[in-house]
């Protein structure tokens, strides 16, 4: 890293019309000769049901596995009997459908009760020296099964045992027929999954009460019930060697950035994990690398504020198994805003905002301020205050920053304790703990009445940030700052926090400089902290150089000027 180029972005952006979001300059490149233990069954499907048969119980190992269910029948087709099996995993499917709309008509039915179609039909016909030529349409078994036989509406042939499987483990059935080199692929989903609900972290008093689920389909139906566009496109991409873990990448085709789409879409392509269970592992994996580990993309359980940002040009990722979607790229101030912001009044949104600010400021640097001017800087404080704080610092026998971090790791653990408490009686012991603890602290003269009022507006503070990510990030560097304090009071915290902007200046997310929402140049125009009034939003943000730089006409609210 190059230190100048860090403290020269601290103390001025340069502007640039346009933020690129170009690939990686050393793409990954594989070696095609080594070996996978996890790579594809690239085996194409045989035409002997005998064999697929043995091969699918040697795979699946069916004397072993007791939720996998296989089901050998035969089938009835124009006055012949073919021998065929199902394969699925019980508990994945809904049984009803399998037996009325998969097994009975396969079973029950025969070709001589349906209807002939086109079979045996005369597509084409010559005369040559008195001898006709006819080619008659012969029957054809997997059209037959397809057009006639399953009346599923999402029916697919698969020529591999690769696609096959991979349908399997996803939740749907298998139909190998005897003399078709193919199987089928059927949709009949029926596993348990939850239902939507509220959402738990990111609590609104004016807005929508939905939050996303554990499954995939659930949540990009959420999206599209918000947008109601046909732009909005999903698409499915496939993470793990061994997981297979389904994941969406989710645009405006007409308003995001190509380039933007195309990075992410190049990053979630060359991830080479063996198994992806969430949305945080994701997160990590597709960050761009920072020296504070800064949160560089934002992740929320709200489908409305998911769409807010896809309106504004941005990706969203959706993992299957993880009720959080990710948002890309993130900034400095997406994180300090919350869902409610949309639906207040701007000057009131505002205000909630300078309070949140201030808020993050206290949950950072309060303790290591504390540290500082009780150690190096007691004329900053007024003399009665200065003598109250010594008066109460006369029984502690520990040093300043000794009492600060006894009570800094213990509210933490209170925190922790009460996040993994059973709900009921989680905050009844966070609270009543915190009170109990420090007052049995200040009466064993372990650490001053001063500092309780000071750990316990940090902690205020920190619940005030609506990201929980960013909120750990700030509880983390706390902890820094004050050992810096305690080291060289003003000073040592003056440094710290001139190095920790450097480095937020020069930290990107997607090609994005983490910055630009509180920067004060022309290309942030659109976006920043505080808005104006709704009615004069009219620009999406440029750093994201979308398609359609316009959300909305100069005039929004034309009823106020028609008869004008």
């Amino acid at each position: 890293m190059n230190i100048k180029n860090i403290f020269s972005n601290l103390i001025k952006y340069t502007p640039e019309n346009d933020y690129s979001f170009s690939l990686l300059e050393k793409p990954y490149e594989q070696d095609e000769n080594k070996e996978d233990n996890f790579s594809e069954d690239k085996t194409k499907i045989f035409s002997s049901v005998n064999v697929n048969l043995d091969y699918v119980k040697s795979k699946y190992n069916t004397l072993i596995n007791s939720d996998i269910v296989l089901r050998e029948f035969t089938l009835n087709a124009r006055g012949k009997q073919f021998h065929a099996f199902i394969l699925y995993f019980d508990g994945m499917i809904n049984t009803q459908m399998l037996n009325d709309f998969v097994l009975e008509p396969l079973m029950m039915r025969n070709k001589n009760n349906l209807f002939e179609g086109d079979q045996n039909k005369v597509v084409y016909e010559s005369v040559t020296n008195n001898v006709t030529i006819r080619k008659v349409k012969k029957f054809n078994l997997s059209d037959y099964l397809k057009n006639c036989l399953i009346p599923q509406n999402d029916l697919k042939e698969v020529k591999t045992f690769s696609e096959c499987f991979s349908g399997i483990n996803s939740g749907n059935c298998a139909l190998f027929v005897d003399t078709l080199p193919i199987a089928f692929n059927i949709e009949i989903k029926g596993f348990q999954q939850r239902s939507v609900e509220k959402p738990t972290n990111e609590i609104v008093i004016k807005g929508s009460h939905e939050a996303f689920v554990e499954n995939i389909r659930t949540n990009t139906s959420l999206l599209r019930r918000i947008i109601n566009n046909e732009n909005l496109t999903i698409e499915n991409i496939p993470i793990g060697k061994v997981s297979k873990t389904k994941c969406c990448l989710c645009y405006i085709k007409n308003i995001a950035n190509t380039d933007l789409i195309g990075e992410v879409r190049y990053r979630l392509n060359n991830l080479g994990v063996d198994a992806l269970l969430s949305a945080g592992q994701l997160e990590e994996l597709i960050s761009d690398e920072n020296d504070l580990s800064v949160p560089d993309i934002l992740s929320t359980e709200r489908p409305d504020k998911a769409s807010a940002y896809l309106l504004e040009g941005r990706v969203v990722i959706i993992v299957n198994g993880s009720p959080y979607a990710l948002i890309t790229p993130a900034v400095f101030v997406d994180f300090l805003k919350s869902p409610d912001d949309r639906n207040l009044k701007a000057n009131y949104s505002n205000f909630i905002k300078a309070i949140r600010f201030i808020a993050a400021t206290f949950a950072l640097l309060l303790p290591g301020l504390y540290v500082a001017i009780t150690s190096f800087h007691q004329e900053f404080l007024p003399t009665e205050l200065l003598f109250s704080i010594l008066a109460s610092r006369d029984t502690v026998p520990f040093p300043v920053i000794f009492e600060l971090l006894i009570m800094e790791v213990s509210f933490d653990l209170i925190r922790e304790a009460g996040l993994r408490i059973p709900s009921p009686i989680g905050s009844t012991i966070g609270i009543v703990g915190g009170i109990i603890l420090g007052q049995a602290a200040v009466s064993a003269g372990i650490v001053s009445p001063i500092l309780i009022i000071i750990v316990a507006i940090t902690g205020i503070s920190s619940f005030a940030i609506p990201d929980y990510t960013f909120g750990f990030h700030l509880r983390y560097f706390r902890y820094l700052f004050i050992f810096l304090g305690y080291a060289a009071g003003f000073l040592g915290i003056a440094l710290g926090l001139f190095v920790y902007l450097a480095i937020l200046c020069d930290t990107k997310s997607f090609g994005v400089p983490y910055m630009v929402g509180v920067s004060s140049l022309e290309n942030t125009k659109g976006y920043g902290y505080f808005l104006p009034p709704i009615w004069k939003r009219e620009y999406r943000a440029s750093f994201l150089n979308a398609q359609k730089d316009k959300k909305q006409e100069h005039i929004s609210m034309k009823w106020k000027y028609q008869n004008k």
